[in-house]
């Protein structure tokens, strides 16, 4: 049983976020490069060197946080242990513990 807290996002939402992230990082991707090609000999030959190593890393970084996928929560849950709501009296509280 999930908490309203705790629930992970919806399938859905999690690929609408990775796919979103991963189209921003391409983008910047592209401008490095083609501010790499048009700044080639205008500015000092450091700065076009440090665009075209962005537009070679972003791939490689954008495909790894896109691929990071759901991550499992391994918090320790409460619970209500069915049993002790069957055989507990009326006036006291559930006991609850740590989820196993």
């Amino acid at each position: 049983m999930h908490r309203i807290t705790t629930a992970p996002e919806p399938l859905a939402d999690d690929l609408a976020r990775r796919t979103r992230r991963y189209l921003v990082q391409m983008g910047i991707r592209v401008v490095c490069f083609l501010l790499a090609i048009l700044t080639w000999d205008r500015v000092p030959m450091w700065v076009s060197a440090v665009l075209l190593v962005g537009a070679v890393v972003l791939p490689y970084v954008a495909v790894i946080l896109a691929n990071a996928g759901r991550e499992r929560r391994d918090d320790p849950l409460e619970t209500i242990d069915p049993r002790a709501l069957i055989s507990r009296p009326h006036d006291q509280p559930p006991t609850t513990g740590p989820r196993a």
